[in-house]
């Protein structure tokens, strides 16, 4: 079974240079170069997992972390930050994110997460 992953960046490079590899891994992967895109295709469902930059013009990663919570959708969730500080991480992690990633990461080390998120029990939609 194939998990679905919506990553959402507005760094359209960013999700470039990891969506080969993350389907190449045996992911079906759809993009969001925003958090109101994200929220939209979020309202659809069906997905099991969704990596989510903080940074963000208009809404932010924190605030589609908030919605996630506020609806009770069933996904998990990979916050990715250029933003090194425990503040912010603590707060995503508060707010129900599974992991923290700090950028730039490897995809060696996105996917390593990836894989160690979807096993855990719990919120995964399928």
């Amino acid at each position: 079974m194939s998990h679905k992953i919506l990553y959402t960046d507005d760094d359209a490079s960013i999700r470039a240079a990891v969506r080969g590899e993350i389907t190449d891994a045996g992911y079906e992967l759809d993009e969001a170069g925003d958090g109101a895109e994200a929220i939209r295709k979020l309202e659809k469902g069906g997905y099991d997992l969704l990596l989510l930059d903080i940074n963000m013009p208009g809404k932010s990663g924190l605030d589609v972390l908030k919605y996630i919570k506020e609806k009770n959708l069933p996904c998990r969730i990979i916050m990715l930050s250029g933003r090194l500080g425990f503040s912010v991480a603590t707060e995503a992690l508060k707010l129900g994110a599974d992991e923290y990633i700090t950028k730039p990461f490897s995809v060696e080390f996105l996917l390593l997460n990836i894989k160690k998120v979807l096993e855990k029990p719990g919120r995964a939609a399928h």
